[in-house]
């Protein structure tokens, strides 16, 4: 209440109203961070967003939910409940209600990862598959120390050690060791040559350990030689041009079976007898060449999106071609085509399977001629076996492409600091 006199008049009350008064509050400390709504976070907001973002992805997970409620059970009983985990034979595997028979897989094991390789030697596999996945770990480790170092070993060094290792010291390197022993009269040199790594034939190679190394062949070899294709292609140079452009539409005009059987019959045509390829060489040598001319492909592509900036800038700066695509160019264009060059890697790994048609026994190959065992020969050996092999496909696939998903956001990060 307030006195307010006015001139004439006498003194009146006048009541104010105290809460039309502006009132100010000062935070003296951080509020802290609350979590979202449910709705919007946490395992109802990812279902949300992933599974019933609409009306036709909320019918696709019903439908899927309902798929798998109707299977599932069927599948777990056949893969595990009533598998049959140990058996001498395929008696129990023949018999009536019988599931998955992992006896035969366990049984032909042997087989399936190294074929015909003779028994008492399959050391020399698991030693070169051993050396290769260490080396192969040392490169791919983002963190990891002398990675060039690693990279001379494992095009250069490695290559060598895995042919002797798994072919064996042929006549010629024997008698040079033989000669050597005796011109130094050494008897433990002259024991090497008789006695070590001898001469084990392709014919015998298979399974697994031939799988691995059509696709590592032709992924090592394809990516250097697509990406000279890819920079021939982008030559101002009309020749160099014109066959990069040639080679590449015609090997990509044909199928790869295509390409394995004119690897196969035609290469030793342009050779002397005495330097025909080997039986084992001529596909390595079609799956590197046609992998090559697809990773050609996807290079070009990324030089084809790098800003022209980057070109103008390098050559600002006085760099010479071979630097400016070395240091500038080729590390952007190869990061932004990670996913093609990895989704070629995986094609390449499952293509690997077309090399059988050509008499090379492969690791499907050796799955299918399994099968054929009379002791194991029913129904469900040879489902397992496929689905054996359908999983160590899925295993590496999967593999790469998680391992491509990781360096993608890793140089992504790299690119946004």
């Amino acid at each position: 209440m307030n006195d307010i006199a006015s001139p004439g008049s006498s003194v009146r009350q006048v009541s104010v109203r105290q809460d039309i008064v502006p009132r100010t509050f000062v935070r003296s400390q951080v509020s802290p961070d609350l979590p979202p709504p449910l709705a919007v976070g946490g395992v109802i907001g990812w279902m949300r967003d992933n599974l019933f973002s609409s009306v036709f992805t909320s019918i696709l997970t019903l439908l899927s939910l309902l798929f798998l409620y109707l299977h599932t059970p069927d599948l777990v009983r056949w893969l595990f409940i009533d598998a049959i985990w140990s058996a001498p034979d395929g008696d129990a595997c023949r018999a009536p209600g019988a599931g998955a028979c992992w006896a035969y897989v366990n049984a032909k094991l042997e087989f399936f990862a190294y074929g015909s390789y003779p028994r008492d030697m399959v050391w020399r596999v698991d030693l070169t598959l051993l050396i290769g996945a260490g080396l192969a770990a040392w490169l791919l480790w983002p963190s990891a120390k002398h990675k060039a170092a690693a990279l001379v070993l494992f095009l250069v060094v490695y290559p060598v050690i895995a042919f002797h290792l798994l072919h064996g010291l042929g006549p010629g390197l024997r008698a040079t060791l033989s000669w050597l022993a005796d011109l130094f009269g050494s008897k433990p040199l002259a024991d090497v040559a008789a006695n070590t790594l001898p001469v084990v034939g392709t014919n015998l190679w298979g399974g697994v350990f031939v799988s691995l190394l059509v696709a590592t062949v032709g992924i090592v070899v394809s990516l250097p030689l697509g990406v000279l294709l890819a920079l021939g292609r982008r030559s101002k140079a009309p020749v160099a041009r014109f066959l990069c452009v040639m080679l590449i539409e015609i090997v990509r005009g044909v199928p790869l079976i295509t390409v394995l059987f004119m690897a196969n019959t035609m290469l030793p045509l342009f050779v002397p007898e005495q330097w025909s390829p080997d039986r084992l060489m001529r596909p390595l040598i079609g799956v590197a060449l046609f992998a090559s001319v697809y990773m050609a492909e996807v290079v070009r592509g990324g030089l084809q999106a790098v800003p022209k900036g980057q070109f103008e800038g390098a050559m600002a700066l006085g760099m010479s071609w071979w630097s400016m695509m070395r240091q500038i160019i080729l590390p952007q264009a190869l990061t932004i085509v990670i996913p093609g060059v990895v989704n070629s890697f995986i094609a390449l790994f499952k293509d690997t399977t077309l090399v059988a048609i050509v008499g090379i026994f492969d690791f499907l190959r050796a799955v299918d001629t399994a099968r054929l065992d009379p002791v194991w020969a029913g129904p469900t050996s040879s489902a397992t076996g496929y689905v054996f092999a359908a999983t160590f496909y899925f295993v590496f696939c999967f593999g790469m492409s998680r391992y491509s998903m990781m360096m993608e956001r890793r140089l992504t990060r790299g690119r946004s600091h």
